[in-house]
C-alpha cells in the first residue's frame, strides 16, 4: 500500500508532466492526498483526468462568477478549484454558486474543503445525486454510499455557503450550563489570604 507521501509526491509530479504549473502541482498532490484519507478516489480520478487533458486540454476559467459555463470545452475542474480558493472570501457573498460541465468533479472537492475553512463556513456541493458537505478542510461528509463511483463530467455543480447555526436550543444550552455551574467553587478568606500579595507577614 502506497503512503500518503508517496500519494503526495507521485501526483504532484505526474501533474506537472501533463502540462500543470509546479505550483498548482503542488496543490494537486496535497489535494488528493486528502482525497484518499477520506477514502475517495483521488488517485484514480486523477489519473483518468490527466490522462483525457494530455489529449484534449479543458478550458481554464479566469474569474468565477456566480453562474459559470464553458465558452467551448468542459471546465477543468483544477483551475475552477484554484480560482475558487484564491477569491473564496469575496465568493461567499454570493451565498450559492453554480458551475456547469465540469470534468471529473471530485478533483474540485479539497479546494472548496480548504476554502470553507479560510471563510469559516461549511460549504455543501451537490453535483449528479452526489452530495458532500465539507466541514472546515477537517471532514468531507455524504450521504451516497456510491460516492466512490467516477463522475466523468458533472452537467451541474450546486455550491452552498452555509451559514454557522448551532444545533441545540437556547433551552438546552441554559440546561446544561446551569448544571456545569455546580462544579464552580466560591472564593473562601482562606483562599483570598493565600492569593499573591495578601500574606499577613512580611519576611523581608
Amino acid at each position: 500500500m502506497q503512503s500518503f507521501s508517496e500519494i503526495d509526491t507521485t501526483c504532484k509530479r505526474a501533474s506537472k508532466a501533463a502540462g500543470f504549473s509546479w505550483g498548482i502541482a503542488e496543490e494537486i498532490g496535497k489535494n488528493i492526498r486528502n482525497l484518499e484519507m477520506f477514502g475517495l478516489p483521488g488517485v484514480k480520478n486523477l489519473n483518468l483526468y490527466l490522462k483525457k487533458i494530455r489529449k484534449i486540454p479543458n478550458e481554464k476559467i479566469k474569474r468565477i462568477r456566480k453562474i459559470n459555463k464553458p465558452k467551448k470545452k468542459e471546465l477543468c475542474p483544477i483551475y475552477c478549484g484554484t480560482a475558487f480558493l484564491d477569491n473564496c472570501k469575496k465568493l461567499e457573498n454570493f451565498k450559492f454558486i453554480k458551475f456547469f460541465n465540469v470534468s471529473y468533479p471530485l478533483l474540485l472537492l479539497p479546494f472548496l474543503g480548504r476554502a470553507s475553512n479560510i471563510v469559516g463556513k461549511k460549504i455543501l456541493i451537490k453535483y449528479e445525486k452526489n452530495n458532500f458537505l465539507l466541514n472546515f478542510d477537517k471532514t468531507i461528509l455524504s450521504d451516497n454510499l456510491n460516492c466512490n463511483r467516477i463522475v466523468y463530467k458533472a452537467k451541474k455543480i450546486s455550491i452552498e455557503f452555509l451559514e454557522n447555526n448551532n444545533s441545540f436550543s437556547q433551552k438546552e444550552w441554559k440546561e446544561l450550563y446551569k448544571l456545569s455551574e455546580e462544579t464552580f467553587v466560591e472564593e473562601s478568606d482562606r483562599l483570598k489570604k493565600k492569593g499573591a500579595g495578601a500574606g499577613l507577614t512580611d519576611n523581608d
